[in-house]
């Protein structure tokens, strides 16, 4: 057995259906180098923590749902970030590809390397978190620059990864039409972007901050409304599915 074969995972879910196409199977790995003011999971930060697993037993695993899949779904890494374990990350879509299963990745787009680039070999589709349109934002809110995202988003588009570009909307920092717009025409310079979802902020991660002891940055925030959500969304035309 390879060490390179080893991950480290914060949690499963064996039937997801808001994490890529179709039912998935969503393996959520532990660590992150990013610390996003509104991010939902804090429990996922400290890349030392989570449950060691090697990728064939990940993989095994993910096999006992695979009659729920259907012609859609497969397995998804998400996190934290799993970008940062790209020995596991390859090993398990290689191991998917053997078996025929559709592999997706949700990651931030803040690493990119050639060991990231084996593993988007192996990757059918991206989900990419595009969290702000400005640099400005992104340093303060999220702990890294733009370019960051916008070259990994270039990669994409040279390896023609079918991608799907996501937001989460907050009050006051980025649910407004000028911002969604902008992330459209991000969308429309990139001809392997199919699809933009725009994601409410919420707040039900507060327990875990306070579980922590670590102050949520964004507590402070309003969850945007049904309507506001409906009405960013019209923007985006075709793209919103």
């Amino acid at each position: 057995m390879q060490k390179e074969t080893l991950g480290r995972i914060h949690s499963i879910q064996s039937l997801g259906t808001v994490d890529g196409p179709g039912v998935r199977y969503v393996i959520f790995m532990q660590g992150c180098p990013l610390r996003c003011g509104c991010c939902h999971n804090p429990d996922t930060w400290d890349a030392a923590q989570g449950a060691e697993c090697t990728a064939e037993d990940a993989v095994a695993r993910a096999l006992r749902y695979r009659e729920y899949f259907g012609k859609q779904g497969g397995i998804t890494l998400s996190g934290g970030e799993p970008l940062l374990q790209c020995g596991f990350a390859q090993m398990v879509f290689a191991l998917c590809h053997e078996q025929g299963i559709h592999t997706c990745m949700d990651t931030s787009g803040c690493i990119l390397n050639e060991d990231v680039e084996k593993v988007l070999a192996h990757t059918d589709r991206v989900l990419l978190d595009i969290k702000y349109v400005t640099d400005e934002k992104y340093r303060q809110y999220v702990g890294c620059s733009l370019e960051k995202p916008l070259t990994f988003l270039k990669k994409l588009e040279e390896m023609q990864i079918p991608t799907t570009l996501r937001q989460v909307i907050i009050p006051t920092l980025n649910d407004d039409a000028e911002s969604v717009l902008a992330l459209k025409t991000l969308a429309d310079a990139h001809s392997c972007v199919d699809q933009v979802e725009l994601l409410p902020f919420r707040k039900i991660c507060q327990t875990k901050y306070d579980m922590m002891e670590i102050p949520f940055p964004f507590a402070d925030l309003p969850e945007p409304g049904k309507e506001t959500m409906e009405q960013l969304k019209a923007l985006l035309g075709d793209y919103q599915k």
